[in-house]
């Protein structure tokens, strides 16, 4: 059953004994993140903290969705739910968009803070790694925004650090959907571009906004299908868009058009601190509302945080509709979370180098969707590390296996192995390693793997698995 807030969210992943509360005083300042930096690197419960350095009565709650138990809940599924499990669910409640509804109030608007009172210091907004280029807000948001041309509207992802009392700078990068809202609508007509940053929404809308979704899609509808529930939306105090009425806090603000501010470096998802300080959009905050005891969100971004498993499975099904669309025997792919959404595993009916290389291509045409992808015979559980890891020691040949595609442009400026001059042209390159049997090799020239399932005869497996489960392994 989809959850209606973050708050139902919690008290189910304190049933299953993944959420723990520390009563303890804790400094805001790299203490309180370091705790939850630490918990994704160890796989550990997520973290309420009650009693924050210098902000008495205001809470966080750190890395939603970063072990797939708490994705499994977020989805209204048992906490153990296998991998392939969550990644069928998302597939198929992808496809059963539920719009979302208009309501006049909600929760968020519990305490409204105008323009003029607003002090962003006046929120408990953590340092989260040292070394960042100040204190971030947005690291585990919701950022609405609508294009000035049509009545698409956008939720997306991005991180915000605060610049002053009333100025965010944000780091939508031109060729997310916000940065290029921004520069083709409102940049050309030299006027402001209203965005609102929701925090502490119920889990399931925030990784609509991370997802990868089609463009000019409206992830509220997504975040609607995962949910299988409409979400309930209520409008913002300073423009017309529209907020998920049970946010914990909403920060409504306008994006200069011809202004920008300084902003990062930051410790970023592929697990680096992302370059250094440089230009990134200006907001100003027109408004604040949020729920009398709010519980703000922190992502502690870095190796195995929520956006490791939230693109893990968007954009591991997003690259497998775009295979299908393109005609390639695609069976499955994964994202594995420990590769900082660089690396992909594609399973496919028929290998072979042409296969290898088409998938690519397809992957590059446009935008880079991943830097490394690992093509395998669909024998091999795309799931099963140590069977592909396998598969690529024995089956990727050295020197005809890899395929590879540059370009200019279209490359992931988040990718650590990038120089600060590929950064900025956005030059990059990804490479297909093909771990298949080359289709035109005999059926006896194939190697046959010594494993169980491929090495004796279904008769002897029949009585080995029997033997197997009467001795209770």
């Amino acid at each position: 059953m989809a959850h209606d807030d973050l708050r139902s969210f919690l008290a189910a992943i304190q049933s299953t004994g993944d959420l723990v509360d520390i009563d303890d005083e804790v400094d805001w300042d790299q203490e309180l993140a370091g705790i939850g930096r630490l918990g994704c690197e160890r796989g550990a419960p997520s973290f309420r903290f009650n009693n924050i350095k210098d902000y008495p009565g205001w809470r966080i709650m750190c890395n939603p969705i970063a072990t797939w138990r708490r994705m499994a809940v977020a989805f209204g599924l048992p906490a153990d739910s296998p991998v392939p499990k969550l990644y069928e669910t998302y597939a198929v409640r992808e496809q059963q968009l539920v719009p979302p509804v208009k309501v006049k109030t909600g929760a968020c608007k519990e305490v409204v803070i105008p323009g003029d009172r607003v002090d962003l210091f006046d929120l408990p907004v953590p340092m989260v790694h040292e070394g960042d280029g100040g204190r971030y807000l947005g690291t585990w948001d919701l950022v609405v925004s609508k294009d000035a041309k049509s009545d698409w509207v956008n939720w997306g992802m991005y991180r915000f650090m605060v610049h002053n009392e009333r100025l965010l700078t944000g780091f939508p990068r031109p060729t997310s959907h916000l940065g290029k809202m921004l520069l083709d609508g409102y940049v050309p007509e030299g006027r402001p571009m209203p965005i609102a940053i929701a925090i502490g929404c119920d889990p399931l809308s925030h990784l609509a906004a991370a997802a990868t979704f089609r463009i000019a899609g409206n992830e509220a509808d997504l975040a609607g299908g995962l949910r299988q529930a409409p979400v309930e939306l209520v409008k913002c105090e300073t423009s017309e868009l529209y907020v998920p009425a049970s946010a914990e806090m909403v920060i409504e603000a306008e994006v200069y058009p011809d202004r920008v501010n300084q902003e990062g470096p930051y410790g970023e998802y592929p697990g680096y601190r992302s370059g250094e300080m440089g230009n990134a959009i200006c907001a100003r905050v027109t408004a604040i509302t949020h729920r009398r005891d709010p519980i703000l969100t922190l992502d502690t971004t870095g190796f195995m945080d929520s956006s490791a498993t939230s693109t893990s499975i968007s954009g591991a099904i997003a690259i497998q509709r775009r295979l299908e669309a393109n005609g390639v025997p695609v069976r499955a792919v994964y994202i594995p979370p420990e590769g900082g959404v660089h690396l992909a595993i594609v399973s496919v009916r028929k290998g072979g180098a042409e296969t290898a290389r088409k998938v690519v291509d397809v992957l590059t045409v446009r935008r880079a969707l991943i830097s490394k992808v690992i093509v395998v015979d669909d024998d091999v559980d795309v799931f099963n590390m140590a069977a592909v890891l396998h598969a690529f020691a024995t089956k990727c040949h050295p020197a005809r296996g890899m395929h590879l595609t540059t370009y200019v442009g279209r490359a992931n400026t988040l990718t650590p192995a990038y120089t600060q001059e590929e950064r900025v042209s956005r030059s990059g390159a990804s490479v297909a390693f093909d771990a298949t049997w080359p289709p035109d090799w005999a059926a006896d020239a194939t190697p046959v793997r010594a494993t169980l399932d491929s090495m004796y005869s279904p008769e002897i497996q029949r009585r080995v698995l029997e033997r197997w489960k009467a001795l209770g392994l």
